[in-house]
């Protein structure tokens, strides 16, 4: 199962784990696969914190996600001061109301006073820019990804400057040529199935129509990868690996609050929807009251990214600082795989398992296939 891009980034198998938590991107890495950090939510400085951390206890490379939509709201505005500002401006005060409604009407309790909610994080360039600034001071760091849109071709260049590769997700072929005419070099094909932000069209469909329309740019195959054999339909294909996030949300290693986990754990691969209500842009998550309420016409509806999160960056804060009373209003990204999640695993075993799986699975083909040589 060795591929292109195990040679190019130095990992024993192609499977990329998208995680927050920098244990798991240690035990992922260290497992031979590419554990990547994302870093939506820090400051450059928590960043810092996080790689020098990694930089001690991963021995393998690892790489870092970040993102630059392809469009939002004060795309021009490098400042993320002027922009903050700007943007502030641009939120209707009944979003907030509607939003602090939601949370007091299911008795999440309000954060302490010396606890600022977040506002405006890492969705725009201008926040984004000094995460890859961090990113690429750190010599672990072989990948920089891309979670939304084309990156800028200034952000494009300075990264190859520093002789790394880019990976940007997609979920259609015309995204992918713009990631593959701007220079990247891993295009990621992410099916609707896949949790966060994601498109409409399912993995199946999307993944053949990627590899044919970029070759010979290699692809990663993303949206509803859980097992081996699941990889093993994404490489018969033509791709070069397989990108993996939600799968990381039920490990040991994962920083999840024992309720939020439990949520994932119950869960069947029917209670996801795509919804606008945390980030602005669709986003597959677990349905619950939240997703629920901003659904309901007869509400404020989402606002673009990145002045959705404005709105809901105190809810996500909230519900981090109190799981148990915000289990049905909180933000929980997760694909369709999340049907499959139903124990707690080693992120190595996790590892090993997928590549086990993949091995009967091929195997069971090479079998079909003497026998019908036979």
């Amino acid at each position: 199962m060795r591929t292109s891009l195990c040679d190019q980034l130095d990992i024993e198998f192609p499977i990329f784990a998208f995680t927050h938590c920098r244990d798991v991107v240690a035990a992922v890495s260290n497992a031979g696969g590419l554990g990547v950090l994302g870093a939506v939510g820090f400051t450059p400085e928590q960043l810092a914190t996080e790689l020098e951390w990694l930089d001690e206890h991963c021995h393998r490379p690892y790489g870092v996600d970040v993102v630059i939509p392809g469009k939002y709201e004060g795309m021009g505005e490098l400042d993320p001061v002027k922009l903050e500002a700007e943007l502030q401006t641009l939120v209707p005060e009944e979003h907030k109301d509607f939003a602090r409604k939601l949370l007091s009407d299911h008795d999440v309790p309000e954060l302490p006073a010396d606890q600022i909610a977040p506002t405006l994080i890492g969705w725009t360039e201008a926040t984004a820019s000094p995460l890859i600034d961090e990113a690429l001071r750190h010599d672990g760091v072989k990948l920089i990804a891309n979670a939304l849109g084309t990156p800028p071709p200034e952000v494009i260049e300075r990264i190859h400057g520093a002789g790394r590769l880019v990976a940007a997700l997609c979920g259609a072929p015309a995204q992918a040529m713009r990631h593959k005419n701007a220079g990247v070099d891993i295009i990621i094909a992410q099916g609707t199935e896949g949790g966060g932000h994601t498109g409409d069209v399912a993995s199946l469909v999307l993944w053949p129509q990627v590899i044919d329309a970029v070759a010979p740019t290699p692809v990663l195959a993303a949206g509803g990868v859980g097992n081996g054999r699941q990889m093993a339909a994404a490489l018969a294909m033509g791709a070069e690996g397989v990108w993996t996030g939600s799968l990381w949300l039920t490990v040991e290693e994962a920083d999840i609050p024992p309720a939020q986990m439990q949520s994932y754990i119950d869960a069947t691969s029917r209670d996801t929807v795509r919804s606008r209500s945390w980030t602005g842009k669709p986003c597959r998550m677990l349905r619950n009251d939240w997703t629920d309420a901003w659904e309901n016409p007869e509400n404020p509806q989402p606002l673009g990214m990145p002045l959705q999160f404005m709105v809901t960056g105190e809810a996500v804060a909230r519900g981090h600082a109190y799981p148990e009373q915000a289990k049905d209003v909180n933000f929980n990204p997760v694909g369709q795989v999340v049907g499959q999640m139903n124990k707690v695993r080693r992120s190595r075993d996790v590892v090993l398992g997928m590549v086990e799986e993949y091995l009967e699975a091929t195997g069971r083909l090479n079998e079909l296939n003497e026998r019908a040589g036979a």
